[in-house]
């Protein structure tokens, strides 16, 4: 694992469940070839952490913003980790 790599949390805001917004993030991080995962939340949010390249998380970033076709997305917070977790694929969980 590169050293530059690094690790955020994202949590997403909207109309984001039900509109197979956890199944386009895999789509999508896996594409970038970003490791990690994502999950729908109780709150109705949806919660993603992912691992890589700085500049391919910044790509996923924007695309979060979006969403799939169905989804509105109000706001999504991002929080950076001083330490990687170490994922050996990018996954979509169970609610957390």
């Amino acid at each position: 694992m590169s050293s530059n790599y690094k690790r955020v949390s994202m949590k997403v805001y909207g109309k984001v469940q039900g509109v197979f917004f956890r199944a386009s993030t895999q789509e999508k991080a896996e594409e970038l070839g970003l490791k990690g995962f994502v999950q729908n939340e109780p709150d109705g949010t949806v919660y993603l952490e992912a691992e890589g390249n700085p500049e391919t998380i910044k790509q996923l970033e924007a695309w979060a913003h979006q969403g799939p076709t169905h989804a509105r997305v109000d706001k999504v917070e991002v929080k950076e980790f001083s330490k990687l977790e170490g994922f050996e694929k990018f996954e979509q969980r169970r609610q957390g």
